[in-house]
């Protein structure tokens, strides 16, 4: 009888834990499943899919020697680069696919955490609880819902594979064992830095839930000589530490390569201490209170002594009650340096970008806030009337708010327009939020509306280089050319490496004929952007325009390597081999350019004007007359044919 009722319990119990992963499940599900009609949006996307042709040719060799070797976006991170590779090898370019690859891997690093935390603890509520937090919180949603954090969730999926592993290696020391935890790791780190501090973290979890510290020498002969000192534990992960410094090296030269950080010079280390010891706090805050959610929060640069005062207050206070609760109750050192231990990298000592905090940076550190919670709260209820059935009262009553708040705020990032609208509605001072707001109400011909908000943008931000740029673009468009070249001038007084500024600068000044300034700028183009195919035909055609044909063939050329389906290059070309009479090659290049573009009248021109020099005069006049069909009000075409018509009649 008794074997038949600890059967009965170990299948509750088996089919309890099956039961509570397929509510988290669900529960993840009724929050992202909006995500499938979401578009890109216009921060990031374009970096990390929508306008990176290695992304968009899918998952090939070529691409994945790209992953391993870029610094593009700031960041080194292969792994991830072949993850969106693959999707649109299997999606295309189908943004709802895309979005469902992130919600995958949050539903995967839910029930992972869930799972890991039962196989440590052995506490199948709380850890459910901690895993809900971790699915289900308004914070999370920055790194499910934009398709350019999938760096996050593919990383934290990494993250969670070490933890499983080493707890097995923890429980059972091998080789074996700890070649998994290694390798999860690395994948981890190659997918998102964020993972150097998860040996910390390991570090955390040895003293609880493991239990595999001893502080002290053992007190007798007959004492547990099985726990390691903290040493031993420390000298195990060197390995860990190893390859968390190779990528913490790797990724600071490509933020550094990419522009991303940002030099004391402009943000002091007074400031950015500062804002640190404040951002914790306001991380705190928002864990509780999730609401006024944006896509980025500007740094603020400046805070009132009683903020950085009271900041700093609380994180000591918070510190000395965990390291005081160290040996009755270990969670809350854990959770508590979980927190503080894993926000370092993206705290702002070294500032990354232009935000003083960011939603995604919590990702990983809430779980060591959650783990407190979980733990600490029935903990503090024991002896309250109803311990038993209020926390878990309390805890549906939290997870149903947190589940409205977190459908809601997935809801603004179905497109930039609502992202961006929002963001400002909730923050002040939001330049990047106008210049991107101002980029969605432009892609959708609301010029003058784009105008004012990125006007506002450099009116915040006087050294804002892309809405500098973008000013230049749309006052291009509207005819003022004056106002773009003073736009353009000032994106690259902000930023000299602006490959585009300096392109677009080159087309203007050429078009008011300042060829020798616009040459400048053509070549500096290019030694930023070596693949710049547009910037490499330009200075060709002013080469040719100079006489130096054989020079300004070699930049066409240079162009067509680089792109040759490049219809303007091959124009170019044509016109060169016109002007040292091999039409035969002209011919050639025109006819290129009408296949990629039938309607480019220019080519189509120039092909039966060479076709009649190169002899070809029955073809020639074919053309002419197929040209007229097309546009017969092209004056050009029709001058052209009769001059033909006419040679033709002469000479029959």
């Amino acid at each position: 009888m008794p074997l038949k009722l600890n059967s009965l319990k170990q299948a509750v119990a088996k089919y309890q834990t099956v039961l509570l992963c397929l509510l988290l499940i669900a529960a993840t599900a009724a929050v992202y499943f909006q995500v499938y009609d979401f578009n890109f949006i216009n921060y990031d996307d374009d970096d990390y899919v929508t306008a990176n042709d290695h992304i968009q040719d899918g998952l090939t060799l070529k691409g994945i020697a790209w992953a391993f070797t870029t610094t593009h976006a700031g960041n080194w991170h292969p792994l991830t680069w072949m993850s969106h590779m693959m999707d649109v090898q299997l999606f295309d370019m189908n943004a709802g696919s895309h979005h469902f690859t992130n919600l995958f891997f949050h539903i995967c690093n839910t029930l992972i955490l869930f799972l890991v935390f039962c196989k440590m603890t052995g506490s199948r509520w709380k850890s459910v609880f901690v895993a809900a937090l971790f699915a289900l919180h308004p914070m999370h949603v920055e790194s499910v819902a934009w398709v350019s954090e999938r760096k996050d969730v593919l990383s934290t999926f990494f993250w969670m594979l070490t933890m499983w592993s080493y707890v097995s290696y923890a429980r059972r020391p091998s080789f074996y064992r700890y070649v998994w935890v290694m390798l999860f790791f690395v994948f981890g780190l190659l997918s998102k830095s964020m993972l150097v501090t998860l040996p910390c973290v390991l570090l955390l979890m040895d003293f609880w839930p493991l239990n595999r510290i001893q502080f002290y020498p053992p007190a007798s002969p007959g004492s547990d000589h099985r726990k390691p000192a903290v040493i031993q534990l420390i000298l195990e992960k060197i390995p860990l530490f190893v390859f968390a410094a190779l990528s913490s090296a790797a990724t600071f030269y490509a933020q550094k390569q990419g522009g991303a950080v940002v030099a004391l010079e402009s943000i002091p280390l007074n400031v950015r201490i500062a804002n640190s010891l404040v951002a914790y706090v306001r991380y705190i805050e928002k864990m509780v209170y999730p609401i006024n959610l944006g896509v980025i929060y500007p740094h603020e640069r400046m805070f009132p002594w009683w903020e950085i005062s009271g900041a700093g207050l609380v994180l000591l206070i918070i510190t000395f009650l965990s390291l005081w609760a160290l040996k009755k109750y270990p969670y809350f050192f854990v959770g508590w340096f979980w927190f503080l231990g894993t926000l370092v990298p993206v705290i702002g000592i070294i500032q990354v970008g232009s935000q003083s905090m960011a939603d995604r940076y919590t990702y990983v550190p809430y779980i060591g806030l959650f783990i407190v919670i979980a733990w600490g709260i029935p903990t503090l209820m024991k002896q309250w009337r109803f311990a038993r059935l209020l926390p878990g009262v309390g805890a549906i009553a939290v997870l149903s708010l947190l589940t409205a708040l977190s459908w809601r705020q997935a809801g603004f990032w179905k497109n930039s327009l609502a992202l961006f609208e929002h963001t400002l509605a909730v923050t002040s001072d939001n330049y990047t939020a106008h210049n991107n707001l101002g980029a969605a109400l432009y892609a959708q011909g609301k010029s003058d509306e784009a105008l004012s908000h990125y006007q506002q943008a450099v009116n915040i931000n006087p050294d804002y280089g892309k809405g500098h740029y973008n000013l230049g673009v749309l006052l291009e468009q509207k005819g003022d050319r004056d106002g773009a070249v003073r736009h353009y001038t000032e994106a690259i007084r902000v930023n000299p490496d602006s490959d585009k500024s300096h392109y677009n600068l080159g087309v203007l000044l050429e078009a008011k004929g300042q060829n020798e300034v616009a040459v400048r700028h053509y070549f500096r183009a290019i030694n930023i952007n070596p693949a710049y195919h547009q910037a490499h035909n330009n200075l060709g055609a002013i080469l040719l325009k100079k006489g130096r044909v054989n020079d300004a063939i070699k930049y066409f050329k240079k162009a067509l390597e680089i792109n040759p389906e490049y219809e303007k290059a091959h124009f170019s070309i044509g016109v060169a081999f016109n002007k040292l009479e091999q039409y035969d090659q002209a011919v050639k290049h025109y006819q290129k350019a009408l296949e990629i573009n039938p309607d480019y009248e220019q080519a189509q021109n120039n092909l039966c004007v060479a076709l009649f020099y190169n002899g070809n005069t029955k073809d020639a006049m074919e053309c002419f007359k197929d040209s007229l069909k097309k546009n017969p009000e092209n004056l050009t075409a029709k001058d052209n044919y009769e001059k033909a018509l006419l040679f033709f009649h002469n000479n029959r």
